[in-house]
């Protein structure tokens, strides 16, 4: 697959159906995450995956109680070991870098026919209690990744890019 069909085929799933993700394929996922460029090449994260439906369950209620989270077969859980540092451009090194890495894990797993969705909604604190991560460290981001259940429908529509793209300044 190209990576611009990956793109176009990319989406937010919220409902999965209940097959296991077999390892290989998890673990062409996972290396394309840690594939993924970061500042400096410092490579600040880690990735836990979660298998254990009772530890999706409590994923979910602590995500706003988004229970379809835990219908997943895996959540993937990106985690910076550094926080607090900041890029010379002022913008968060972790939020940068994970993203990117995370980026890299959806177009992979479209590759690989999952889906996934990204969720920022969730309590930092129990994430933290849930996953066994240390205060030093910052959960950035829930996954879920499975196959979509064929029920899933998806909206997508995206701005044209007239309206996002501005040329030399930011200025109309």
């Amino acid at each position: 697959m190209h990576v611009h069909e990956a793109i176009r085929k990319r989406r937010s799933v919220r409902e999965f159906l209940p097959t296991p993700v077999p390892d290989e394929i998890l673990m062409k996922v996972l290396e394309a995450a840690g594939l993924a460029p970061s500042s400096s090449n410092r490579q600040q994260w880690r990735f836990v995956v979660v298998r254990d439906e009772d530890r999706r369950r409590s994923l979910a209620r602590i995500a706003n109680s988004q229970m379809w989270i835990a219908s997943a077969p895996v959540v993937i859980a990106a985690i910076s070991t550094d926080p607090g540092s900041i890029m010379t451009c002022e913008v968060p090194r972790y939020a940068v870098d994970t993203a990117i890495a995370m980026d890299h894990l959806t177009l992979a797993a479209v590759e690989e026919g999952l889906d996934t969705c990204w969720i920022g909604a969730f309590s930092q604190t129990k994430a933290r209690e849930i996953l066994g991560v240390s205060t030093d460290c910052m959960v950035v981001t829930l996954m879920p990744v499975g196959y979509a259940a064929p029920t899933h429908v998806v909206a997508k529509s995206r701005k044209p890019l007239e309206a996002i793209v501005r040329y030399e300044r930011d200025s109309i």
